[in-house]
């Protein structure tokens, strides 16, 4: 439903009055009444209205203990308890959006200035998160149509278009809250307290031992980001490595890197989807890609997959995911990520059952990913100024909101991070217990050992 279809709707369940602040006599009333009287009584009918839509709306997302401020100083809550925060709401258009659609019209009315947050930010958005879910598990419309759900349909020239509105604004801006080595994924923490760019490393490491790489071995990588993880597979495991991405930001920065490091001859960054992936290859891998790939294309994937492996062949993808199929929050698949659709488990078995793929280990980093964007998120605030500067204040404003509400998703378990692993069915390499992923001495080169 459009906005010009919403509105009217809202104001005729508030008697058709729009938010006075306008001194007139209303039609058809004697003109012997006190004036005053009467805006004192119109004030009151239209402060009725508003509290009546505030109160429904509250009431439609769990009743969080938040109280809504209006612009002229009034104050709503359905809640006896204390209040966590208070959103201030500026204007009355910013009423009408947001009570017609929270999931949407919170992220943009934040992001142009028209709602504040007063109060900690990220215990504003894990409070509500603890009662939102409640009402969106219920919903089972969203459910049913999650597997037909692809706003923005990520055919060949679509999916350029969405890796494009996301990845190519700019590798500036990125390396103002990425660790040293521009990696956009969930980090690996061996332990709580190691740094952003020693649980990147052992993100690497964690994903080549897994896919037991061997010196010589030809690896395809589907949606390569900046490079890190090609160079470190060339650097660190001796594998050869073809490396496909839709970002001319991102490819250019990772032929750099290549030829800076001198891995040019061993890793081939092209820039093209993954479904024009050419050759055999003794491993396949992804990191990031399928969140942006649409269920309706994951036959289409396991086909590449299917041709690209050989006999011995085996692969892993790392994505993040959902304990259910459903859409993605609107507000996000507009602004931030268009084409995203994140799987459940059962949706990405689409991808391996066709082709008789065995899957031979899942892992779930959610925890990891909510302390990688802990570390981006406090980076991201350390150089918002910068950020402001670079594009302007509602950017900012929509990234912080961006990096906070992912953060308080995976925290709060909303969203998953789903390391797959797979291989042909006769291949019986891969080591019987999962000590080998913990054990320094695994890298076949020696030159770097896990340790950090």
């Amino acid at each position: 439903m459009r906005q010009e279809q919403i509105e009217p709707s809202i104001n005729s369940i508030s008697g058709g009055i729009n938010y006075p602040g306008v001194a007139r006599e209303p039609d058809g009333e004697s003109a012997s009444e006190p004036f005053g009287e009467r805006r004192r009584t119109l004030g009151n009918a239209v402060f009725a209205a508003e509290k009546m839509l505030v109160t429904r709306m509250l009431q439609t997302i769990g009743n969080p203990p938040v109280q809504i401020v209006l612009w002229n100083r009034q104050v709503i809550s359905n809640h006896n308890g204390k209040a966590v925060a208070r959103v201030l709401i500026r204007d009355h258009g910013a009423l009408l959006k947001l009570v017609s659609d929270p999931e949407l019209y919170f992220g943009e009315l934040y992001s142009a200035q028209r709602i504040e947050v007063q109060g900690n930010l990220l215990e504003f958005l894990e409070t509500a998160y603890r009662v939102w879910p409640q009402h969106r598990q219920g919903n089972s419309g969203k459910k049913l149509s999650a597997p037909f759900y692809d706003a923005q349909r990520n055919t060949l020239s679509g999916a350029r278009r969405n890796v494009q509105h996301h990845y190519d604004i700019g590798n500036d801006f990125y390396k103002l809250w990425l660790d040293e080595r521009m990696l956009y994924t969930c980090a690996y923490f061996p332990s709580s307290n190691a740094s952003l760019e020693d649980a990147q490393l052992a993100k690497l490491d964690h994903i080549c031992r897994k896919l037991y790489l061997r010196p010589g071995e030809k690896v395809v990588e589907a949606g390569c980001g900046w490079g890190a993880l090609a160079l470190h597979m060339a650097k660190h495991y001796g594998a050869k490595v073809t490396a496909y991405n839709l970002s001319s930001e991102q490819i250019a920065y990772a032929r750099q890197r290549a030829r800076a490091e001198g891995l040019d001859g061993q890793v081939e960054f092209i820039e093209d989807d993954y479904r024009n992936v050419r050759g055999e290859f003794d491993a396949f891998v992804s990191v990031g890609m399928l969140e942006h790939v649409g269920t309706d294309h994951y036959q289409e994937l396991g086909a590449v997959i299917d041709r690209s492996l050989k006999d011995s062949g085996r692969g892993l993808i790392h994505s993040i995911g959902l304990n259910y199929p459903r859409p993605m929050d609107a507000w996000t698949e507009r602004h931030i990520f268009p084409g995203a659709s994140p799987p459940s488990l059962a949706q990405m078995m689409q991808i391996f059952e066709p082709f008789d793929f065995s899957v031979l280990d899942v892992e779930n980093l959610r925890l990891h990913y909510a302390k990688t964007l802990e570390h981006w998120l406090q980076r991201y605030e350390n150089n918002v100024d910068r950020v402001t500067e670079m594009f302007d204040l509602e950017f900012a404003r929509a990234w912080r909101l961006y990096l906070s509400g992912s953060l308080t998703a995976f925290k709060m378990g909303g969203m998953q991070l789903f390391q797959v692993s797979f291989a042909r069915p006769g291949h019986n390499q891969i080591p019987w217990t999962r000590q080998y992923l913990y054990e320094p001495q695994h890298n076949p080169l020696g030159e770097y050992d896990g340790n950090l």
